[in-house]
C-alpha cells in the first residue's frame, strides 16, 4: 500500500468506521477491565482510537481485522493507566475535606491549658474536688457524692457555681 492510500485510509472517516466497526465491542472489553467504570472506559476507547490513527502500520496488519490489535492495545492502555493510578496518592472528594474541621493551633491549645490549670488552681478546695471527680475523673453525681462523701445535691450546686467561677477567671470569657 502507498503512503497516500495509507493517509486516506487512516483518515477520519476511517477512524469513523474503525469505530463504528469495533468501538462497542472495545468499550465492552474495556469495561470489564475498569471494573464498570463507564467514564474510564470510554476514555480508554478514545485514546485507543488515537493509537490506531497515530500508528497507520496497523492499519496494513495482514489480520482481516483491527479487533485483535484494537483490544491489545486498549488492554496495555488499561494496565498502564491502572499503574498509574497506584503509584498516585488516592484522590479524595472535595466534601469530606469541607467537612473536616480545621487542626487546631497547638500553641493556642497550650495557652488555653494553661489558663484552665491556673482558673481551676485559684478555685476552693471543694469546688476543685467536685469538678476533678465530675469532669476529668468522668464520674457521675451520684458517684462523685458517694466519693467525696457529700449529698448529690450539694454536687450540683458546687459544680455549678465551679463553673461559673471558672468563667469568670478565664480570659475571653468574663461574665455570661
Amino acid at each position: 500500500m502507498s503512503s497516500s492510500t495509507t493517509l486516506r485510509r487512516t483518515g477520519a472517516e476511517a477512524l469513523a468506521d474503525l469505530q463504528r466497526e469495533h468501538g462497542r465491542a472495545l468499550f465492552g472489553f474495556l469495561l470489564g477491565l475498569t471494573h464498570g467504570d463507564a467514564q474510564r472506559a470510554e476514555d480508554l476507547v478514545q485514546e485507543t482510537l488515537v493509537r490506531a490513527w497515530q500508528h497507520p502500520e496497523a492499519w496494513e496488519s495482514p489480520h482481516a481485522s483491527m479487533r485483535p490489535w484494537l483490544f491489545t492495545v486498549g488492554r496495555r492502555l488499561a494496565i498502564d493507566a491502572r499503574r498509574a493510578r497506584l503509584s498516585r496518592p488516592q484522590e479524595v472528594e472535595s466534601e469530606p475535606l469541607e467537612l473536616t474541621p480545621a487542626p487546631e493551633d497547638a500553641v493556642s491549645g497550650a495557652v488555653t491549658a494553661i489558663d484552665v490549670r491556673r482558673a481551676v488552681g485559684s478555685l476552693g478546695a471543694q469546688h476543685r474536688d467536685v469538678l476533678v471527680e465530675v469532669y476529668f475523673r468522668g464520674r457521675s453525681v451520684t458517684e462523685a457524692a458517694r466519693r467525696l462523701g457529700i449529698p448529690a445535691g450539694t454536687v450540683k450546686s458546687r459544680t455549678h457555681y465551679a463553673l461559673r467561677a471558672l468563667r469568670q477567671g478565664l480570659p475571653g470569657y468574663g461574665r455570661r
